[in-house]
């Protein structure tokens, strides 16, 4: 019995492996559209930055206790893949986001790990106090991490698109938490088993909204403008210190054309028929 155990516990441990795997290949195609396009745009860099610190630290894990080498040997390669990530993202992100990040990946990885590491080592007494210790630290945080999905689950609700919540990345990280489940349940670590039950939770709701929204669009409108319906009329605006040289002007005009009209016009004719067509001028005084 013994043995069968020992053996789905290497089937599971395995499968896990592969599956943890092609959640690190997740990312590629995202990094792949921020190195066409020269810009990170709404990608953020805090679940690679999470996802190094997680990895080292079931690194320490599986150091301090026996019988884990699948542990290992996985998230040693994680190391890897997340470390590539943060430094794609730290040579196209923007300033300000490049600034944050290196705060993040300081405060977390170096400054935060390391304490782990010193206190767990100088202050506690005995190897299994220890793993003891350091299992309810990757315990608690792998909860965190797996909560940490409801703010991406929040926009897509919010939004109604799951341009930045990749399917690929819901899907492995679904299998990957039911493979880790059962191998920490076969190995008798609940400090490997219970985070993943949260993760295969998580993991089946993002699936779920991706089917719900993956289909809809971004309708994007756009301001027209309103047709114009009247014109203002052109008005010329006169000095009004000019305003008496151009009525002499006016006055000056009319007189010229009644005489030029007079003459063109046979005599005999009714006086009436001499006057002329008066223009209308209109003339604005500002104010």
């Amino acid at each position: 019995m013994a043995l069968l155990s020992a053996h789905w516990t290497l089937v599971f441990g395995l499968l896990g492996n592969v599956v943890s795997f092609m959640v690190f290949l997740a990312p590629i195609p995202t990094f792949y559209k921020v190195y066409k396009k020269k810009s990170t745009e709404g990608f953020q860099s805090v679940p690679y930055v999470v996802g190094l610190f997680s990895c080292m630290l079931w690194i320490y894990y599986a150091l301090l206790k026996s019988n884990t080498l699948l542990l290992i040997t996985i998230n040693s390669v994680g190391c890897v893949f997340q470390t590539t990530y943060i430094c794609l993202f730290l040579f196209y992100a923007p300033k300000k986001a490049r600034i944050q990040t290196l705060k993040l990946l300081v405060g977390m990885n170096v400054v935060g790990f390391g304490l782990i590491v010193i206190l767990t080592q100088f202050l506690t007494k005995g190897a299994l106090n220890r793993v003891v210790i350091v299992g309810w630290i990757c315990l608690v945080f792998s909860l965190c991490v797996f909560v940490a999905p409801l703010g991406v689950v929040r926009q897509v609700i919010r939004t109604k698109s799951v341009e930045y919540m990749p399917f690929l990345l819901s899907f492995f990280l679904t299998l990957s938490a039911v493979m880790w489940f059962f191998y920490g349940l076969l190995l008798k670590d609940y400090n490997i088993a219970v985070p993943n039950v949260l993760g295969f939770t998580f993991g089946i709701v993002q699936m779920v909204l991706y089917m719900m929204y993956k289909n809809t669009k971004k309708v994007m409108v756009k301001d027209e403008k309103l047709p114009e319906l009247f014109k203002d009329p052109e008005i010329i605006i006169i000095d009004d210190q000019k305003l008496p040289e151009l009525k002499e002007k006016i006055i000056d005009v009319m007189r010229l054309s009644a005489i030029v009209c007079s003459e063109m016009k046979p005599a005999g004719q009714d006086s009436k028929e001499k006057e002329l067509d008066m223009i209308e001028v209109q003339v604005v005084v500002p104010s």
